[in-house]
């Protein structure tokens, strides 16, 4: 069963959101969305709220998207993943991706690595080339095409 979360918790972590979440949990559209999807796939009206919380519970980063499908499944609502996934949660891929995604904390940044300095060669240590390594003159360049005129146009006077 789903973890039971204070109303408190949920609209500290709703006023933590990005922009685009905060209007995509209340927007009409999502809303439409579960109402479609939930009626094209025969969805018990009791399964209904809990479809609804478990797509909510994605948007808040309490439920990763990739465990979005099991969480269905474990409460008994129909797969419908892919038309949740396609109406609902692309849209608003980029901001879900970097809820999700963990961000490095100072310690963790990788360090920037730099390539040691190069090593010329003296001119008296360099080789000439040999024929294989002889740069090739380029190709002299085409003229350009000229645009014929389209013959099916006419001209409205």
């Amino acid at each position: 069963m789903l973890k039971e979360y204070t109303k408190e918790e949920l609209w500290n972590l709703y006023e933590k959101l990005p922009e685009e979440l905060r209007e995509a949990v209340f927007s009409e559209e999502t809303a439409r969305n579960i109402s479609s999807i939930s009626f094209r796939n025969d969805i018990e009206s009791d399964k209904v709220s809990i479809f609804a919380r478990l797509i909510g519970r994605v948007f808040l980063g309490l439920l990763p998207p990739s465990e979005f499908q099991e969480s269905l499944k474990k409460e008994a609502v129909k797969d419908v993943y892919h038309e949740v996934n396609r109406f609902i949660f692309m849209p608003v891929k980029a901001e879900l991706t970097a809820l999700y995604s963990p961000t490095p904390t100072p310690e963790e940044k990788p360090q920037k690595k730099t390539a040691p300095p190069l090593k010329e060669t003296p001119p008296s240590e360099k080789k000439p080339p040999t024929p294989e390594e002889k740069p090739t003159p380029p190709e002299e360049e085409k003229p350009a095409k000229q645009k014929k005129s389209d013959t099916y146009r006419e001209l409205i006077e």
